[in-house]
């Protein structure tokens, strides 16, 4: 039964980090990444401008621009080649959603994408490496938040410290 009810206490505190990201607004060059970490598990969240992704925030407008957002599409969809979890943890990828941005005629576009990577060895997970700064150039600095069974925790991400520690 412990299992159950930390599995309800992860999803009420990722309920939760959304929040506060979004009360900082949307910044060009900036994602956000909440990292989710369970007993076997790890939920990574993340939304990233379309602006880092691909260098505009609107509909493409010609098949240049199509082929732009479609390799963003890909590369994201790539999870195991984006993050890299402690190897020694075993952790492999279980699922991907990606939602594209929708181009209903808002200001800014985002990119939101869910992760979900189950562990055989949970004990030996320390870190997360990230390629996404190698993936889109524009992309400068990543606010992460992260909740664990060992606490909570806050870092920023950037070309030069691409690597999420506790």
């Amino acid at each position: 039964m412990p299992s159950l009810f930390f599995s309800a206490a992860l999803i009420a505190a990722l309920a939760l980090l959304p929040v506060a990201h979004a009360a900082k607004g949307h910044a060009h060059g900036e994602g956000r990444l909440d990292v989710a970490i369970g007993k076997e598990q790890i939920v990574l969240s993340l939304e990233l401008p379309l602006d880092a992704a691909i260098g505009f925030e609107r509909a493409p407008k010609n098949d240049k621009e199509k082929a732009l957002l479609a390799a963003a599409a890909a590369t994201l969809n790539d999870a195991a080649a984006l993050f890299l979890p402690t190897p020694a943890a075993s952790c492999t990828l279980h699922s991907v959603q990606i939602d594209m941005p929708q181009f209903d005629g808002g200001a800014h576009a985002d990119i939101a994408a869910n992760y979900t990577f189950r562990c055989a060895n949970p004990a030996a997970l320390k870190s997360i490496e990230t390629t996404l700064f190698r993936s889109f150039k524009r992309l400068y600095r990543i606010e992460v938040q992260r909740v664990s069974p060992a606490g909570q925790g806050a870092a920023r991400l950037s070309p030069k410290q691409s690597v999420l520690s506790w």
